[in-house]
């Protein structure tokens, strides 16, 4: 018996996060990666085509098993070492301060608790240690959040738990991070999805 959640979502999003808009935008993301990383929501591995040759290691945190195995390829074509080490953001296996640098892509708007993930990942990065996001949220403007406020119950219904009114910059910067550089506005793309968060900060 087929199963929305376990053989339908999961291709949905590999679709989605696949879009050719969304590369130049993993591109900056990834920009300046280096060491042992770990990454939280790796989903089906469309980051890393956008890997800099200086990763040694990625720590691959994604719960769905269908999202691993559409990740198969672009995992073989890595030109470094991919480990999955678990399922859940929220309690890494990792040692602390065992990383130099983590990962999140259009997954802090899914996780249950994205406070506890930030604190984790906090926890296994190395002072100093820096914190690449990427993410989606709510926007700024009146209509348009009032829009997002409106879809986000069947977001959340229907696409694995995601929120649509989430402020990734608040999150980050209310777990201890401080921030290097970011930037907000809008993407490419259906607008309730497209007010994008892009940015890096460091473990203090």
């Amino acid at each position: 018996m087929v199963s929305y959640n376990d053989d339908v979502l999961p291709r949905l999003m590999n679709w989605a996060c696949g879009a050719r808009t969304l590369a130049p935008w993993r591109q900056k993301v990834c920009n300046g990666l280096s060491g042992a990383v770990v990454e939280i929501g790796f989903g089906s591995g469309h980051n890393v085509p956008y890997y800099p040759s200086e990763v040694d290691v990625v720590y691959a945190v994604e719960p769905d098993a269908l999202a691993m195995k559409l990740a198969k390829n672009r995992m073989a074509n890595a030109g470094m070492s991919i480990e999955q080490i678990g399922p859940d953001g929220q309690s890494i296996p990792l040692a602390d301060e065992s990383c130099d640098m983590a990962l999140t892509t259009f997954t802090l708007c899914t996780v249950p608790d994205p406070a506890k993930v930030l604190l984790e990942l906090g926890r296994v990065l190395k002072p100093g240690g820096e914190l690449h996001f990427l993410e989606h949220g709510i926007a700024p403007g009146r209509a348009l959040a009032s829009l997002q406020r409106l879809l986000d119950p069947v977001e959340r219904r229907f696409a694995g738990g995601c929120h649509l009114t989430r402020q990734p910059l608040t999150l980050v910067r209310g777990t201890g991070f401080q921030m290097v550089w970011s930037q907000e506005g809008p993407a490419k793309g259906p607008k309730p999805w497209s007010y994008f968060s892009l940015g890096v900060a460091t473990k203090q």
